[in-house]
This record gives structure tokens, C-alpha cells and sequence, in this order.
């Protein structure tokens, strides 16, 4: 059974930190690339940040770089998005996804709400 499980959402307020963190099952992890997209209510849901399978190459939306930092532990199959200086707009729920590239299977995670509010 495969399973995307995000945690690390919550309330937080403007200029503070958050850690995400994605737990991967049931499928093979180490051979996918992961990325973090977000959604915002009334808009559609964008890309956040991609690692490759090997942790070696990451890239980023532009509005995050320099405050985001995605990374990945194959060892606990599991990414990470570090997030810096949250911003109000930051507001969205989270989303982790996989990708088998090799197969062309995509996973999605149930999400993780963010809120960035004084």
C-alpha cells in the first residue's frame, strides 16, 4: 500500500520557521523523485521544489528561493521542506509528491495545511 504522509503544518507567524516532512511507503522511494507543491484557496495548485532521486539536484519555484530548502533522507524515506521566512502568502495546504520516473507513476500525499498569520 503506498503511503505519502506530510506532517509539520501549522500556525505560524510571519518571518518564523516551519519543517515539513513527507513519510514514504510502499513503493520504491529511493528511485523516485520527490517534490513539494502547495495550494492556496481560490488558486491552483504550483510547484514548490523538486529533489531528484539521489538527493544531488534540487530546484525551486522562484518565488522560494533563497527561503525554502527541499531535502530527502533515503535512508528513512523521507523529504523534507525547510521553510524561512514565512510570509502571509505562504498560506496553503501542502502537497508531497512522488514520481517512479522509470514508470511514469505518480503519488500524491493527503497534505498538510500551512497558515502564516499574526
Amino acid at each position: 500500500q503506498v503511503q505519502l504522509v506530510e506532517s509539520g503544518g501549522g500556525l505560524v507567524q510571519p518571518g518564523r520557521s516551519l519543517r515539513l516532512s513527507c513519510a514514504a511507503s510502499g513503493f520504491a522511494f529511493t528511485n523516485s523523485a520527490m517534490s513539494w507543491y502547495r495550494q492556496a484557496p481560490g488558486k491552483e495548485r504550483e510547484l514548490v521544489a523538486t529533489i531528484t532521486s539521489t538527493g544531488r539536484s534540487t530546484n525551486y519555484a522562484d518565488s522560494m528561493k533563497g527561503r525554502f530548502t527541499i531535502s530527502r533522507d533515503n535512508a528513512k524515506n523521507t523529504v523534507y521542506l525547510q521553510m524561512n521566512s514565512l510570509k502571509p502568502e505562504d498560506t496553503a495546504v501542502y502537497y508531497c509528491k512522488a514520481v517512479m520516473t522509470a514508470f511514469g507513476i505518480t503519488y500524491w500525499g493527503q497534505g498538510t495545511q500551512v497558515t502564516v498569520s499574526s
